[in-house]
């Protein structure tokens, strides 16, 4: 109910202040689970991505921000749950694979951080990890913003892919994760023509 309430409230803020441009909605997986990656130029796209999709999608979001008990209130209600970035947080890892075993959309940011532009060195492994293990389809989300207000922003949803690793049930080390994470950001940048 408050995610509805939510959703409508920050649509209605897109549409005034932004001039909001979204394509490839065809491409969203009506049903089963999936990965929507995506860029992450601002603070604004969890919910920018999570307002034009029918969809709910259970983000993966860093602890510090839980730490403050309204955002925290807010993030829940949004369907957000923590990660400790950098540490194998293997409670995030786990609560990824029971939402996707239920046929949920659980969202990640492959890059960790806020980036406003492409950046080759700004990508993680657990990615592309979450990817080959899980064999959910990955849903690439390319987001162009821009901090000025009534400026022009987009957002476009390519095809779905699946991440097949090289060497079926073997470790795969962390380089080919790293590079398997890059090609996932390139078609991410390619979307919006980076």
């Amino acid at each position: 109910m408050l995610y509805n309430i939510g959703k409508f409230f920050l649509y209605i803020y897109f549409k005034i202040f932004r001039r909001v441009r979204v394509e490839g909605r065809e491409n969203i997986p009506k049903k089963g689970p999936v990965l929507l990656y995506a860029n992450h130029p601002s603070a604004w796209d969890m919910f920018f991505i999570a307002v034009f999709m029918k969809r709910k999608v259970h983000y993966m979001a860093k602890v510090e921000l839980f730490k403050n008990p309204i955002l925290a209130f807010l993030l829940k209600c949004v369907g957000a749950f923590p990660v400790s970035r950098g540490k194998g947080d293997v409670g995030s890892v786990r609560t990824v694979f029971k939402l996707l075993k239920k046929g949920k959309i659980v969202g990640i940011f492959p890059e960790g951080t806020r980036t406003p532009k492409k950046d080759p060195k700004k990508r993680k492994a657990g990615a592309a990890m979450l990817a080959s293990h899980s064999k959910a389809p990955v849903l690439p989300v390319g987001v162009v913003w821009n901090k000025k207000i009534f400026s022009k922003v987009k957002l476009v949803f390519g095809k779905p892919f699946l991440v097949q690793p090289k060497k079926e049930n073997e470790q795969i080390r962390k380089n080919e994760l790293l590079d398997i994470t890059s090609d996932i950001m390139d078609k991410i940048y390619a979307l919006i023509g980076q």
